[in-house]
């Protein structure tokens, strides 16, 4: 039976300047299941970085309300577009930047860093500044400083548009591995639609501005090989992606195509 961890009920979010009112979100409700992958997809503008930042509690909703299922303190992570590596600290001295903040840095935090630098790669670049990294290693030493926070929910903005398409395919591919190993419940922003296809296990379609849910896709792949790269060859990526660029493509042309 499906645990439910996060639900977002009746959600609605304005912004407000000397010019008026512009409206984000309406009434979005959905959610999310526990070791759940869930990607969000939309027209550019639509809301979706506004809805990621009222689910960490950065934004509070106009009306509505956001429901942690699992436990009242839920610790949540959340990655941006860029990595915001501090160029001063060591690869090492940035992933246990947040114990060090949350004054929560033990042993037992300095071996979890050191064995998820180990498993994804970066144990003999611990020592290194991040300009040192290229960027696919610098989004995964970004990735293990919040992974260190051991949190419930990882939120993640879009984490791979400021790397080049071959690097993107290749990080993303790792990270939503490391993702799924872990099984941590994950919530991604993205305008890539193979991407959204490739590391999710549902999909959900927002409309223009003001932004609704439009539509609830469930992933189901067929394959022997569960990796992101493996699902863009799967018999179903293909109507999966035109479905998805239907749904969007209506909402830019509205009812002038």
């Amino acid at each position: 039976m499906n645990q439910t961890i996060l639900e977002c009920k009746n959600i609605c979010f304005s912004y407000h300047n000397l010019n008026g009112e512009t409206k984000a979100l309406t009434n979005i409700s959905f959610q999310v299941n526990k070791g759940e992958f869930l990607a969000i997809v939309g027209p550019s503008g639509c809301g979706k970085s506004t809805l990621l930042s009222i689910i960490a509690r950065l934004l509070e909703p106009e009306s509505g309300e956001i429901i942690f299922h699992e436990q009242e303190n839920l610790k949540i992570g959340y990655m941006l577009q860029q990595d915001h590596l501090l160029e001063w600290r060591t690869i090492w001295k940035n992933v246990l930047l947040g114990p060090e903040i949350t004054k929560t840095l033990t042993k037992q935090k300095e071996d979890l860093a050191l064995k998820l630098l180990s498993d994804y790669g970066l144990i003999k670049f611990k020592d290194k500044k991040p300009s040192e990294l290229s960027g696919g290693m610098k989004q995964r030493a970004a990735l293990i400083r919040t992974m260190v926070m051991e949190p419930g929910l990882l939120l993640l903005d879009e984490p791979f548009s400021a790397l080049d398409y071959q690097t993107r395919l290749m990080v993303s591919a790792d990270i939503g591995n490391i993702i799924r190993a872990s099984g941590i419940t994950a919530i991604l922003i993205t305008h890539d639609l193979s991407e959204a296809i490739s590391l999710s296990d549902r999909i959900l379609v927002l409309t223009k501005r003001p932004a609704t849910i439009k539509n609830n896709i469930p992933v189901h792949l067929s394959l022997s090989d569960n990796s992101p790269l493996a699902a863009r060859n799967a018999p179903e990526f293909n109507d999966l992606f035109t479905l998805l660029w239907k749904e969007i493509s209506d909402e830019y042309c509205g009812e002038n195509c």
